[in-house]
Protein backbone atom coordinates (compact mmCIF):
# COMPACT_ATOMS: atom_id res chain seq x y z
CA UNK A 1 0.00 0.00 0.00
CA UNK A 2 1.44 3.37 -1.03
CA UNK A 3 0.49 6.70 0.51
CA UNK A 4 0.94 9.97 -1.38
CA UNK A 5 1.41 13.24 0.47
CA UNK A 6 2.13 16.60 -1.11
CA UNK A 7 5.80 17.46 -0.90
CA UNK A 8 5.40 21.12 -0.13
CA UNK A 9 7.48 22.29 2.81
CA UNK A 10 4.39 24.18 4.06
CA UNK A 11 2.32 21.01 4.41
CA UNK A 12 2.29 18.38 7.09
CA UNK A 13 5.27 16.08 6.72
CA UNK A 14 4.68 12.34 6.99
CA UNK A 15 7.90 12.04 8.96
CA UNK A 16 5.93 13.07 12.05
CA UNK A 17 3.55 10.14 11.57
CA UNK A 18 6.64 7.94 11.60
CA UNK A 19 7.75 9.63 14.82
CA UNK A 20 4.37 9.09 16.50
CA UNK A 21 4.12 5.37 15.70
CA UNK A 22 7.79 4.74 16.43
CA UNK A 23 7.45 6.58 19.74
CA UNK A 24 4.64 4.20 20.74
CA UNK A 25 6.65 1.12 19.70
CA UNK A 26 9.74 2.26 21.60
CA UNK A 27 7.62 3.12 24.63
CA UNK A 28 6.07 -0.35 24.84
CA UNK A 29 9.34 -2.10 24.04
CA UNK A 30 11.13 -0.17 26.79
CA UNK A 31 8.35 -0.83 29.29
CA UNK A 32 8.59 -4.55 28.65
CA UNK A 33 12.38 -4.34 28.76
CA UNK A 34 12.23 -2.72 32.23
CA UNK A 35 9.97 -5.44 33.68
CA UNK A 36 12.68 -7.68 35.26
CA UNK A 37 13.43 -5.11 37.94
CA UNK A 38 9.81 -5.36 39.11
CA UNK A 39 9.59 -9.17 38.86
CA UNK A 40 12.76 -10.32 40.64
CA UNK A 41 11.14 -10.46 44.08
CA UNK A 42 7.87 -12.12 42.92
CA UNK A 43 9.86 -14.84 41.13
CA UNK A 44 11.96 -15.40 44.26
CA UNK A 45 8.87 -15.70 46.42
CA UNK A 46 6.84 -18.03 44.19
CA UNK A 47 9.51 -20.30 42.70
CA UNK A 48 12.29 -20.10 45.29
CA UNK A 49 14.89 -19.19 42.66
CA UNK A 50 17.96 -17.40 44.02
CA UNK A 51 18.86 -13.85 43.00
CA UNK A 52 21.87 -14.93 40.95
CA UNK A 53 19.83 -17.38 38.83
CA UNK A 54 17.16 -14.78 38.08
CA UNK A 55 19.87 -12.20 37.34
CA UNK A 56 21.48 -14.63 34.89
CA UNK A 57 18.18 -14.92 33.01
CA UNK A 58 18.00 -11.10 32.91
CA UNK A 59 21.60 -11.02 31.67
CA UNK A 60 20.80 -13.49 28.88
CA UNK A 61 17.87 -11.30 27.89
CA UNK A 62 20.06 -8.19 27.84
CA UNK A 63 22.64 -9.90 25.59
CA UNK A 64 19.99 -11.11 23.14
CA UNK A 65 18.32 -7.70 23.37
CA UNK A 66 21.63 -6.16 22.37
CA UNK A 67 22.16 -8.75 19.62
CA UNK A 68 18.71 -7.96 18.27
CA UNK A 69 19.89 -4.40 17.59
CA UNK A 70 22.59 -5.11 14.96
CA UNK A 71 20.49 -7.94 13.52
CA UNK A 72 17.59 -5.52 13.23
CA UNK A 73 19.90 -2.85 11.81
CA UNK A 74 21.10 -5.23 9.11
CA UNK A 75 17.55 -6.35 8.32
CA UNK A 76 16.38 -2.73 8.07
CA UNK A 77 18.83 -2.18 5.21
CA UNK A 78 17.53 -5.28 3.44
CA UNK A 79 13.81 -5.38 4.24
CA UNK A 80 12.94 -1.94 5.66
CA UNK A 81 11.81 -0.68 9.06
CA UNK A 82 8.17 -1.80 8.66
CA UNK A 83 8.95 -5.50 8.41
CA UNK A 84 11.53 -5.32 11.18
CA UNK A 85 9.01 -3.64 13.50
CA UNK A 86 6.40 -6.31 12.77
CA UNK A 87 8.87 -9.15 13.30
CA UNK A 88 10.15 -7.61 16.52
CA UNK A 89 6.68 -7.10 17.99
CA UNK A 90 5.71 -10.63 16.99
CA UNK A 91 8.72 -12.05 18.82
CA UNK A 92 7.86 -10.02 21.91
CA UNK A 93 4.37 -11.53 21.97
CA UNK A 94 5.73 -15.05 21.42
CA UNK A 95 8.26 -14.58 24.22
CA UNK A 96 6.10 -12.88 26.84
CA UNK A 97 2.66 -14.49 26.52
CA UNK A 98 3.76 -18.11 27.28
CA UNK A 99 5.40 -16.90 30.52
CA UNK A 100 1.90 -16.97 31.98
CA UNK A 101 2.33 -20.76 32.23
CA UNK A 102 5.99 -20.67 33.35
CA UNK A 103 7.07 -23.22 35.96
CA UNK A 104 10.78 -23.90 35.46
CA UNK A 105 13.82 -21.60 35.48
CA UNK A 106 14.75 -22.62 31.94
CA UNK A 107 11.37 -21.31 30.78
CA UNK A 108 12.45 -17.87 31.97
CA UNK A 109 15.80 -18.17 30.19
CA UNK A 110 14.28 -19.24 26.85
CA UNK A 111 11.11 -17.13 26.74
CA UNK A 112 12.31 -13.95 28.40
CA UNK A 113 16.03 -14.38 27.88
CA UNK A 114 16.07 -15.32 24.20
CA UNK A 115 12.76 -14.80 22.36
CA UNK A 116 11.54 -11.60 24.05
CA UNK A 117 15.13 -10.36 24.27
CA UNK A 118 15.66 -10.48 20.50
CA UNK A 119 12.20 -9.03 19.87
CA UNK A 120 12.64 -6.02 22.15
CA UNK A 121 16.14 -5.50 20.73
CA UNK A 122 14.73 -5.28 17.21
CA UNK A 123 12.33 -2.49 18.27
CA UNK A 124 14.77 -0.50 20.38
CA UNK A 125 16.90 2.63 19.96
CA UNK A 126 18.69 1.38 16.84
CA UNK A 127 15.36 1.31 15.03
CA UNK A 128 14.70 4.86 16.19
CA UNK A 129 18.17 5.99 15.07
CA UNK A 130 17.62 4.49 11.62
CA UNK A 131 14.25 6.24 11.23
CA UNK A 132 15.62 9.57 12.46
CA UNK A 133 18.54 9.32 10.04
CA UNK A 134 16.46 8.37 6.98
CA UNK A 135 13.46 10.63 7.56
CA UNK A 136 15.14 13.74 9.05
CA UNK A 137 17.90 15.97 7.77
CA UNK A 138 16.88 18.80 10.08
CA UNK A 139 15.87 18.39 13.78
CA UNK A 140 17.44 14.92 13.93
CA UNK A 141 18.75 15.48 17.45
CA UNK A 142 15.30 16.50 18.69
CA UNK A 143 13.77 13.37 17.15
CA UNK A 144 16.45 11.17 18.72
CA UNK A 145 15.69 12.89 22.01
CA UNK A 146 11.98 12.15 21.61
CA UNK A 147 12.75 8.50 20.92
CA UNK A 148 14.92 8.40 24.02
CA UNK A 149 12.05 9.97 25.94
CA UNK A 150 9.81 7.16 24.70
CA UNK A 151 12.11 4.71 26.42
CA UNK A 152 11.84 6.71 29.62
CA UNK A 153 8.07 7.01 29.33
CA UNK A 154 7.78 3.25 28.87
CA UNK A 155 9.64 2.69 32.12
CA UNK A 156 7.59 5.40 33.82
CA UNK A 157 4.28 3.85 32.78
CA UNK A 158 5.00 0.15 32.86
CA UNK A 159 7.10 -0.39 35.99
CA UNK A 160 4.58 1.07 38.49
CA UNK A 161 1.77 -0.71 36.60
CA UNK A 162 3.63 -4.02 36.77
CA UNK A 163 4.35 -3.60 40.48
CA UNK A 164 0.75 -2.57 41.19
CA UNK A 165 -0.72 -5.46 39.24
CA UNK A 166 1.71 -7.89 40.83
CA UNK A 167 0.81 -6.77 44.36
CA UNK A 168 -2.94 -6.66 43.67
CA UNK A 169 -3.49 -9.66 41.38
CA UNK A 170 -0.18 -11.42 40.77
CA UNK A 171 2.70 -11.24 38.33
CA UNK A 172 0.78 -13.16 35.66
CA UNK A 173 -1.56 -10.19 35.22
CA UNK A 174 1.48 -8.06 34.46
CA UNK A 175 2.57 -10.61 31.84
CA UNK A 176 -0.82 -10.35 30.12
CA UNK A 177 -0.56 -6.54 30.12
CA UNK A 178 2.83 -6.64 28.36
CA UNK A 179 1.74 -9.22 25.76
CA UNK A 180 -1.47 -7.29 24.97
CA UNK A 181 0.36 -3.98 24.55
CA UNK A 182 2.80 -5.50 22.03
CA UNK A 183 0.01 -7.22 20.11
CA UNK A 184 -2.09 -4.05 19.81
CA UNK A 185 0.82 -2.11 18.31
CA UNK A 186 1.08 -4.48 15.35
CA UNK A 187 -1.98 -2.77 13.81
CA UNK A 188 -0.69 0.85 13.55
CA UNK A 189 2.75 -0.39 12.46
CA UNK A 190 1.17 -2.36 9.60
CA UNK A 191 -1.05 0.56 8.57
CA UNK A 192 1.22 3.59 8.90
CA UNK A 193 4.93 2.74 8.93
CA UNK A 194 6.80 3.31 5.65
CA UNK A 195 10.43 2.55 4.84
CA UNK A 196 11.42 5.73 2.96
CA UNK A 197 10.04 9.25 2.40
CA UNK A 198 9.78 8.54 -1.34
CA UNK A 199 7.00 6.04 -0.62
CA UNK A 200 4.76 8.93 0.44
CA UNK A 201 5.95 11.32 -2.26
CA UNK A 202 8.29 13.32 -0.03
CA UNK A 203 11.94 13.82 0.76
CA UNK A 204 13.46 13.68 4.23
CA UNK A 205 12.28 16.41 6.58
CA UNK A 206 14.52 19.41 5.95
CA UNK A 207 15.46 18.33 2.42
CA UNK A 208 12.28 19.89 1.00
CA UNK A 209 13.75 23.35 1.56
CA UNK A 210 16.84 22.61 -0.51
CA UNK A 211 17.31 23.83 -4.05
CA UNK A 212 17.30 21.31 -6.89
CA UNK A 213 20.94 22.07 -7.61
CA UNK A 214 24.10 21.73 -5.57
CA UNK A 215 22.40 21.64 -2.14
CA UNK A 216 20.14 18.75 -3.10
CA UNK A 217 23.07 16.87 -4.66
CA UNK A 218 25.15 17.38 -1.51
CA UNK A 219 22.26 16.15 0.64
CA UNK A 220 21.89 13.05 -1.52
CA UNK A 221 25.63 12.37 -1.31
CA UNK A 222 25.57 12.69 2.49
CA UNK A 223 22.59 10.35 2.72
CA UNK A 224 24.46 7.78 0.63
CA UNK A 225 27.75 8.01 2.56
CA UNK A 226 28.49 4.99 4.70
CA UNK A 227 31.33 2.96 6.18
CA UNK A 228 31.58 -0.84 6.15
CA UNK A 229 31.65 -2.45 9.58
CA UNK A 230 35.03 -4.05 8.90
CA UNK A 231 36.50 -0.58 8.32
CA UNK A 232 34.70 1.22 11.14
CA UNK A 233 35.52 -1.38 13.77
CA UNK A 234 39.25 -0.74 13.30
CA UNK A 235 38.92 2.99 13.89
CA UNK A 236 39.75 4.55 17.23
CA UNK A 237 36.58 6.66 17.26
CA UNK A 238 34.33 3.64 16.80
CA UNK A 239 36.13 1.76 19.56
CA UNK A 240 35.69 4.72 21.92
CA UNK A 241 32.00 5.03 21.05
CA UNK A 242 31.49 1.31 21.71
CA UNK A 243 33.53 1.37 24.93
CA UNK A 244 31.68 4.39 26.35
CA UNK A 245 28.32 2.87 25.46
CA UNK A 246 29.40 -0.36 27.19
CA UNK A 247 29.77 1.71 30.35
CA UNK A 248 26.39 3.32 29.70
CA UNK A 249 24.74 -0.10 29.67
CA UNK A 250 26.65 -1.30 32.73
CA UNK A 251 25.62 1.73 34.78
CA UNK A 252 21.98 2.00 33.66
CA UNK A 253 19.93 -0.84 32.18
CA UNK A 254 21.94 -3.64 33.72
CA UNK A 255 22.46 -2.34 37.25
CA UNK A 256 19.73 0.21 37.96
CA UNK A 257 17.13 -1.36 35.66
CA UNK A 258 17.44 -4.83 37.22
CA UNK A 259 18.66 -4.26 40.78
CA UNK A 260 17.44 -0.83 41.89
CA UNK A 261 14.11 -2.03 43.30
CA UNK A 262 15.60 -5.02 45.19
CA UNK A 263 18.37 -2.75 46.55
CA UNK A 264 15.87 -0.13 47.71
CA UNK A 265 13.60 -2.72 49.35
CA UNK A 266 16.57 -4.21 51.22
CA UNK A 267 17.43 -0.69 52.42
CA UNK A 268 14.04 -0.38 54.08
CA UNK A 269 12.01 1.29 51.33
CA UNK A 270 8.63 -0.19 50.36
CA UNK A 271 8.15 -1.80 46.95
CA UNK A 272 5.73 0.91 45.86
CA UNK A 273 8.18 3.63 46.96
CA UNK A 274 11.03 1.92 45.12
CA UNK A 275 8.93 1.50 41.98
CA UNK A 276 7.85 5.14 42.27
CA UNK A 277 11.49 6.24 42.45
CA UNK A 278 12.28 4.17 39.37
CA UNK A 279 9.29 5.77 37.69
CA UNK A 280 10.62 9.20 38.68
CA UNK A 281 13.90 8.26 37.00
CA UNK A 282 11.87 7.61 33.86
CA UNK A 283 9.95 10.87 34.21
CA UNK A 284 13.08 12.96 34.62
CA UNK A 285 14.72 11.16 31.74
CA UNK A 286 11.93 12.33 29.44
CA UNK A 287 13.05 15.87 30.25
CA UNK A 288 16.74 15.00 30.11
CA UNK A 289 16.62 13.06 26.85
CA UNK A 290 14.54 15.63 24.97
CA UNK A 291 16.88 18.35 26.26
CA UNK A 292 19.84 16.20 25.19
CA UNK A 293 18.39 16.00 21.68
CA UNK A 294 18.11 19.79 21.56
CA UNK A 295 21.69 20.16 22.85
CA UNK A 296 22.93 17.54 20.38
CA UNK A 297 21.83 19.74 17.47
CA UNK A 298 23.78 22.70 18.89
CA UNK A 299 26.85 21.72 20.93
CA UNK A 300 29.88 19.47 20.78
CA UNK A 301 28.50 15.97 21.31
CA UNK A 302 31.74 14.77 22.93
CA UNK A 303 31.51 17.34 25.72
CA UNK A 304 27.88 16.44 26.28
CA UNK A 305 28.75 12.76 26.69
CA UNK A 306 31.58 13.57 29.11
CA UNK A 307 29.24 15.67 31.27
CA UNK A 308 26.53 12.99 31.26
CA UNK A 309 28.92 10.22 32.32
CA UNK A 310 30.43 12.42 35.03
CA UNK A 311 27.08 13.21 36.65
CA UNK A 312 26.05 9.56 36.46
CA UNK A 313 29.27 8.40 38.11
CA UNK A 314 28.86 10.79 41.04
CA UNK A 315 25.23 9.78 41.63
CA UNK A 316 26.09 6.06 41.68
CA UNK A 317 28.96 6.57 44.11
CA UNK A 318 26.57 7.97 46.75
CA UNK A 319 23.62 5.60 46.14
CA UNK A 320 24.71 2.85 48.62
CA UNK A 321 24.47 5.33 51.53
CA UNK A 322 21.03 6.75 50.74
CA UNK A 323 18.56 5.65 53.43
CA UNK A 324 15.85 8.37 53.42
CA UNK A 325 13.05 8.91 50.91
CA UNK A 326 13.92 12.58 50.13
CA UNK A 327 17.51 11.65 49.24
CA UNK A 328 16.28 8.67 47.21
CA UNK A 329 14.11 11.05 45.21
CA UNK A 330 17.04 13.44 44.74
CA UNK A 331 19.06 10.52 43.36
CA UNK A 332 16.17 9.62 41.03
CA UNK A 333 16.05 13.18 39.68
CA UNK A 334 19.82 13.48 39.10
CA UNK A 335 20.23 10.00 37.68
CA UNK A 336 17.06 10.27 35.62
CA UNK A 337 18.14 13.44 33.83
CA UNK A 338 20.87 11.53 31.99
CA UNK A 339 19.61 7.93 32.09
CA UNK A 340 19.24 7.67 28.30
CA UNK A 341 20.46 11.16 27.43
CA UNK A 342 23.58 9.61 25.89
CA UNK A 343 21.64 8.08 22.98
CA UNK A 344 21.18 11.27 20.88
CA UNK A 345 24.86 12.37 20.89
CA UNK A 346 26.14 8.80 20.46
CA UNK A 347 23.85 8.08 17.51
CA UNK A 348 24.57 11.49 16.00
CA UNK A 349 28.35 11.02 16.29
CA UNK A 350 28.02 7.63 14.61
CA UNK A 351 26.11 9.21 11.71
CA UNK A 352 28.48 12.16 11.33
CA UNK A 353 31.74 10.21 11.52
CA UNK A 354 30.75 7.10 9.58
CA UNK A 355 27.86 8.23 7.36
CA UNK A 356 24.07 8.15 7.49
CA UNK A 357 23.78 5.09 5.25
CA UNK A 358 25.52 2.84 7.77
CA UNK A 359 23.87 4.00 10.99
CA UNK A 360 21.59 0.95 11.24
CA UNK A 361 24.47 -1.53 11.28
CA UNK A 362 27.16 0.53 13.02
CA UNK A 363 25.01 1.99 15.77
CA UNK A 364 23.47 -1.46 16.11
CA UNK A 365 26.84 -2.91 17.13
CA UNK A 366 27.57 0.07 19.38
CA UNK A 367 24.23 -0.64 21.01
CA UNK A 368 25.18 -4.31 21.32
CA UNK A 369 28.23 -3.17 23.28
CA UNK A 370 25.83 -1.23 25.53
CA UNK A 371 23.80 -4.36 26.20
CA UNK A 372 26.87 -6.53 26.85
CA UNK A 373 27.78 -4.04 29.57
CA UNK A 374 24.19 -4.17 30.84
CA UNK A 375 24.17 -7.98 30.90
CA UNK A 376 27.47 -8.09 32.77
CA UNK A 377 26.16 -5.66 35.40
CA UNK A 378 22.85 -7.52 35.73
CA UNK A 379 24.64 -10.82 36.37
CA UNK A 380 27.49 -9.48 38.52
CA UNK A 381 25.08 -7.36 40.53
CA UNK A 382 23.13 -10.47 41.54
CA UNK A 383 26.31 -12.45 42.20
CA UNK A 384 27.77 -9.65 44.34
CA UNK A 385 24.59 -9.35 46.35
CA UNK A 386 24.45 -13.12 46.98
CA UNK A 387 28.13 -13.19 48.01
CA UNK A 388 28.34 -9.97 50.04
CA UNK A 389 24.77 -9.44 51.18
CA UNK A 390 24.26 -6.06 49.50
CA UNK A 391 24.88 -4.09 46.29
CA UNK A 392 27.51 -1.65 47.58
CA UNK A 393 30.43 -3.02 45.56
CA UNK A 394 28.30 -3.22 42.43
CA UNK A 395 27.32 0.46 42.63
CA UNK A 396 30.86 1.61 43.45
CA UNK A 397 32.28 -0.29 40.47
CA UNK A 398 29.67 1.34 38.24
CA UNK A 399 30.59 4.80 39.52
CA UNK A 400 34.28 4.16 38.80
CA UNK A 401 33.49 3.00 35.27
CA UNK A 402 31.44 6.15 34.72
CA UNK A 403 34.53 8.26 35.42
CA UNK A 404 36.51 6.17 32.92
CA UNK A 405 33.82 6.82 30.30
CA UNK A 406 34.37 10.57 30.72
CA UNK A 407 37.86 10.03 29.30
CA UNK A 408 36.55 7.84 26.49
CA UNK A 409 34.09 10.57 25.43
CA UNK A 410 36.71 13.32 25.41
CA UNK A 411 39.01 11.10 23.32
CA UNK A 412 36.59 10.82 20.38
CA UNK A 413 37.89 12.78 17.41
CA UNK A 414 41.16 13.76 19.12
CA UNK A 415 42.99 12.44 16.08
CA UNK A 416 41.70 11.31 12.72
CA UNK A 417 40.90 7.61 12.74
CA UNK A 418 38.87 7.38 9.53
CA UNK A 419 40.10 9.02 6.31
CA UNK A 420 37.65 11.55 4.92
CA UNK A 421 35.40 11.65 7.97
CA UNK A 422 34.15 15.12 9.00
CA UNK A 423 34.92 16.52 12.42
CA UNK A 424 32.42 15.05 14.91
CA UNK A 425 30.87 18.34 15.98
CA UNK A 426 27.32 18.79 17.15
CA UNK A 427 24.77 19.16 14.36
Amino acid sequence: MTVRVAASGRRFHYAWVMVAVTFAVLLVGAGIRAAPGALVLPFEQEFGWDRGSISLAAAVSLVTFGLGAPIGGSLIGRFGVRRVMLIGLGLVVLGVAPMFFMRELWHLHVLWGVVAGIGTGAVAQVLGAAIATVWFRRSRGIVLGLFGAATSAGQLLFVPAIVGLTLAVGWRAAILLMAAAAMILIVPVFLFIRDRPEQVGQRAYGDDALDDGADAAAAAAESARGTPLRVAIRSRDYQLLAASFFVCGYTSTGLIGVHFIPHAVEHGFGEVTAAGALGLIGMMNIVGTVASGWLTDRYDNRLLLAAYYGFRALSLLVLPWIADVPFLLVFAVVFGLDYIAKVPPTANLTARIFGRASVGVLFGWVFFSHMVGAALAAWLGGVARDALGDYTLAFLSAGALGLVAVGFSLGIGRRSSLPGAPEPTAA
